[in-house]
């Protein structure tokens, strides 16, 4: 799973962003870009809004995507958290009168899952907070830490499942009741596989890629559920180590799942981005009117939003406002064309001359480009 997979068919409104030159950033000026929301202005003072100031998106067209999908996340983890406590409180209830490892290892799993709603919750809290003098880009790299937690509780949920299921193989015991676990197999599997839509569509919709990977998270832990009717059906024909067994198997589903949760997490620390996302920002960039070629283009994910860094190039003889006015095109440009960016900084450098020297020699020394 790339995030350009799941984000690159997201529909793009409301966004808002940062231009300027030569480094220095300023806020977008007022306008009209509200579509739908209020009393909508006549047509020719809309369009007058726009020619005067094309680049603009208001305070209120930027604040308020990003709380309404922030709102939108944390109602998707609540309502799944309540789904999937009720599956392994029933799933618990059975592991009591049954002794079943292999049900105990999913129920394990299923609380852990329910549990990353915490973390999640607190970052998508967090991520509405406005940015203040200390913490610039605000707080969306919450989501990032939630996604550690994420990772180190499925990474407790598969020691704790595996050391269970050893422990019942040098000790094995008859399993009770296996009808009424392989009941319990079959909510655990419809109570993951609803969860695991919810949260895929609603992470998709707002763009958080910790969303829908947990989504997929809880897809897979559908499937382990499945897996103990396996052990259930091994006990029903009276072979005892068939439900440890499966309770190995299900930890090594938690492992692979592990494995895919950590890629992604790290992925996201370290500002990995799709390429696909990037070059789809330069075919942008370079359609631009005014815009001779594009330099440093740098993406970036906080929490569930994307921020850019672009240098282009442009005629260096062109005045100031008109340098500007290319940077204001091209930055909305780029937050029509690219899903979920919401700020983007354009740095305009002058087309060289013939046997100019390069205007960025005397930052050479303190290893800028």
């Amino acid at each position: 799973m790339t995030d350009h997979d799941d984000l690159a068919h997201l529909p793009h409104h409301g966004h808002h962003g940062h231009h300027g030159h030569h480094g220095h950033q300023r806020d977008s000026g007022p306008g009209d870009h509200e579509h739908g929301r209020g009393r909508e202005p006549r047509p020719s003072r809309r369009r007058l809004a726009h020619l005067l100031t094309p680049h603009s998106h208001e305070t209120a067209d930027r604040i308020d995507p990003a709380l309404e999908s922030s709102a939108r996340g944390l109602r998707a983890l609540w309502v799944s958290f309540a789904v999937l406590a009720a599956t392994a409180l029933a799933q618990a209830a059975v592991v009591l009168a049954s002794g079943s490892v292999a049900l105990l290892g999913d129920t394990v799993h299923n609380t852990a899952d329910a549990l990353t709603a915490v973390p999640l919750g607190v970052a998508f809290v967090l991520g509405r907070r406005a940015a203040t003098r200390r913490f610039t880009y605000g707080y969306g790299r919450a989501e990032d830490l939630a996604g550690i937690v994420i990772v180190l509780t499925i990474a407790a949920s598969a020691a704790f499942a595996g050391w269970t299921a050893v422990g019942r193989l040098l000790d094995p015991r008859p399993v009770e009741h296996v009808g009424v676990v392989a009941v319990a197999s079959l909510v655990g599997f419809a109570g993951n596989e609803w969860v695991a839509r919810h949260r895929i569509r609603v992470g998709r919709s707002i763009g958080s890629a910790a969303l829908v990977a947990d989504g997929l998270h809880a897809r897979t832990d559908g499937f382990t559920s499945l897996a103990v009717l396996l052990g259930a059906g091994g006990s029903a024909l009276g072979w005892q180590r068939a439900d440890p067994v499966v309770g190995l198997a299900i930890t090594a589903a938690i492992a692979l799942v592990l494995r895919d949760a950590g890629r992604e997490v790290f992925r996201r620390v370290m500002d990995a981005v799709d390429p696909a996302l990037t070059e789809r920002a330069e075919r942008t960039l370079r359609v631009v009117p005014g815009v001779r070629g594009v330099g440093e283009l740098r993406l970036r994910w906080i929490g569930h939003r994307l921020r850019a860094e672009v240098a282009l190039v442009v005629d260096g003889e062109v005045t100031v406002r008109e340098a500007h006015a290319i940077a204001v095109a091209a930055e909305h440009a780029l937050l029509h064309a690219v899903p979920r960016l919401t700020a983007a900084l354009v740095h305009a450098d002058p087309a060289p001359l013939p046997g100019e020297a390069d205007p960025h020699l005397a930052l050479a020394h303190h290893g800028a480009a």
